[in-house]
């Protein structure tokens, strides 16, 4: 029922013309960044987080890993780079479990 009512307005708006005005109409859809990196089984699931706006929990490591790495850089005492050190060594430990595990489940 869904799919004909779609059907019928798409039909209409390609009629009217609305469909034409739209930039990219009748070209292929622009590749993500990182789309052909993502795992096949991966690559809906992340498209569908992003189109709502939620960012997987490993984009929010890396992005953790960066802080990380700036503070590291501006650490002036030495007991600063050591804590820093071993927080990122955690941090890029994670990282690497966590992007194994997803390795895994798309190979399956």
């Amino acid at each position: 029922m869904h799919d004909d009512d779609i059907a019928r307005h798409l039909e209409h708006a390609r009629r009217s013309g609305e469909l034409a005005a739209i930039d990219g109409f009748g070209q292929p859809l622009p590749v993500s960044a990182g789309w052909d990196e993502t795992p096949e089984t991966l690559r809906m699931p992340f498209k569908v987080l992003k189109d709502a706006g939620v960012v997987p929990f490993e984009v929010e490591l890396m992005r953790e890993r960066v802080q990380l790495r700036e503070a590291l850089a501006a650490a002036t005492t030495s007991l600063q780079r050591a804590v820093l050190q071993q927080r990122l060594a955690d941090m890029e430990q994670s990282i690497a479990l966590r992007l194994e595990a997803l390795r895994r489940s798309a190979a399956v």
